[in-house]
């Protein structure tokens, strides 16, 4: 026997190969046969084909011996042809009622198919993380109702958003983004997260203002919260801290002397930690630091005057000018002995001073009260003026 190559194949070799054919045929045959008349079983969600729609029901080939039927009610939520909107032809997953009826048909449903099937991307959103949209419906006394996917789910009040906690009814009739926390389809049980979906976008948002944040930079944000030992800003996606130190050139002893809750505010970024995603602030950098102008303004030697701010054992500070303080020691308030400085100045009272010492460095200046006035005579040959009356930082 020729073959369209040109070869002769021999008497064996023809029937062998025939016999190859034929077997490989009736094996594909069997298990094509095999497959698509399996008889499909109660609670499987399967695909078909719409072959005809009748007034009352809809015929579908699933692939089985006999054709499916879906009866009106089991086609949508209004339970008519016209809602489901199907036509011969169209490709649709079913839900196996019943195997058999007593006609020899498969009994399906295009309604609850749907249902699982929404059910079964439910739980895929779940185990993915997703963000999805939800519209709130009602509100009860644990939370709130919301329509999510086409299901019915709840959003309890310990999952709402922050900046809504304790308004829930301002909820109702929008729609909110969620994350699902929770299927359980035998019990019915869809429960959502507001505050895991505010979660996820403010770490996505501080993300992506990491990547384009920079030490030196100035920004705008909303003072989000007020602590003892500074406030914290909302720049956009993070919160950032302003240290109270950082809050004014001045000594700040309460941080709502400076700043309100919710008040708006430009700060300058001083340094970043991606790692624990930190922010400083700073809010008096902003501003023109005094001691630029204290070299030229108040040179050693100026007389100049102060009010008292504080008393210690070594001395008193008084501010000279706004965000400067100086140190008027203990030895040089008066020529003669001080065992207190408490017996000769004040809290809040205001002196003249003179300038004795500057160290920028270290953003210190020292002062006297004594050198405004010549010394005794008995002491005229005292020990020279001193030019740095600090105390250890230990002492302070």
């Amino acid at each position: 026997m020729a073959t369209d190559s040109g070869a002769v194949l021999t008497e064996d070799e023809e029937g062998t190969d025939q016999d190859s054919s034929a077997a490989m045929t009736m094996e594909d045959y069997l298990h094509y046969d095999e497959e698509s008349f399996k008889t499909p079983n109660h609670g499987d969600i399967v695909d078909g084909i719409v072959v005809r729609v009748d007034p009352d029901e809809v015929l579908v080939d699933i692939g089985a011996k006999a054709e499916g039927v879906i009866s009106s009610k089991e086609l949508g939520m209004r339970g008519d042809l016209d809602s489901a909107g199907l036509e011969p032809g169209d490709q649709i997953k079913v839900y196996v009622l019943q195997p058999e009826n007593e006609e020899g048909n498969v009994v399906l449903s295009l309604r609850r198919a749907r249902a699982e099937t929404t059910w079964l991307v439910a739980a895929e959103k779940q185990t993915d993380g997703t963000v999805i949209d939800a519209d709130v419906r009602e509100q009860n006394k644990g939370g709130l109702i919301v329509n999510i996917l086409g299901l019915r789910g709840f959003l309890p009040s310990s999952q709402v958003a922050r900046a809504y906690a304790g308004t829930l009814e301002t909820l109702v009739g929008k729609r909110i983004p969620v994350k699902i926390l929770e299927v359980n389809r035998k019990r019915n049980r869809l429960i959502v997260s507001q505050k895991a979906a505010e979660d996820e976008d403010r770490a996505r948002k501080r993300e992506e203002l990491f990547s384009r944040l920079q030490t030196g930079t100035t920004v705008k944000g909303t003072v989000s919260g007020i602590t003892s030992y500074g406030a914290f800003v909302d720049i956009g996606g993070a919160d950032g801290l302003i240290h109270i130190s950082e809050l004014s050139w001045d000594r700040v002893s309460k941080v709502t002397d400076i700043l309100q809750l919710g008040e708006e505010v430009a700060v300058k970024v001083i340094k970043l930690d991606p790692e624990q995603t930190r922010i400083s602030l700073s809010l008096r950098q902003l501003q023109q630091d005094p001691w630029e102008r204290l070299v030229q303004s108040m040179p050693v030697g100026s007389i100049v005057e102060g009010q008292v701010t504080k008393t210690k054992k070594y001395g008193a500070f008084l501010q000279i000018m706004p965000g400067i303080e100086g140190l008027l020691h203990i030895s040089e308030l008066s020529w003669d002995h001080v065992e207190r400085t408490e017996d000769v100045l004040k809290v809040g009272e205001t002196v003249q001073v003179k300038v004795i010492g500057i160290d920028t460095a270290r953003r210190r200046i020292s002062l006297s009260l004594k050198q405004l006035s010549a010394p005794p005579a008995s002491l005229a040959a005292a020990r020279p003026e001193r030019a740095n009356d600090y105390p250890d930082e230990e002492d302070e």
